[in-house]
């Protein structure tokens, strides 16, 4: 009878033990987060793309095809924070658009943190996006 009893107990430490993926993932933003202070919870739904600017880089930028859909995790009143599964690098330029349409702005990588399957990343807004983030 013990022997079954363990038994039982261990088919279902891995679904008790398996925290959801959404807590692990908020956990890589929050640690990036810290490096910015004034950051703030949220959880806006976004799609991103990447710009691509003309070899000069002075020509307008143009946004391809959506990179992939995340949300934002925090933000402040310059950046956003966000995981994604493709790979950005420190100076890539992206746009980031809400589901809504009420956010719709282009952004500078200025900060990731590489996890195996997922990179946690900090874009700055290139021009001022007034009261994208309310405070209370």
């Amino acid at each position: 009878m013990t022997r079954l009893l363990n038994l039982e107990l261990r088919s279902t430490v891995p679904s008790q033990a398996s925290a959801p993926a959404r807590t692990l993932e908020s956990d890589l933003v929050s640690r990036l987060a810290r490096f910015f202070p004034d950051a703030a919870p949220v959880r806006i739904p976004i799609r991103l793309s990447r710009i691509h600017v003309s070899g000069n880089g002075n020509a307008p930028a143009n946004s391809g095809p959506a990179l992939e859909e995340t949300v934002i995790e925090f933000g402040t009143p310059h950046e956003v924070l966000f995981l994604v599964k493709h790979p950005l690098e420190f100076a890539d330029l992206v746009l980031v658009e809400s589901s809504d349409g009420s956010l719709r702005a282009e952004a500078s990588v200025v900060a990731a943190q590489y996890q195996p399957e997922r990179t946690a990343i900090a874009a700055r807004f290139l021009k001022p996006v007034p009261n994208w983030i309310v405070k209370s």
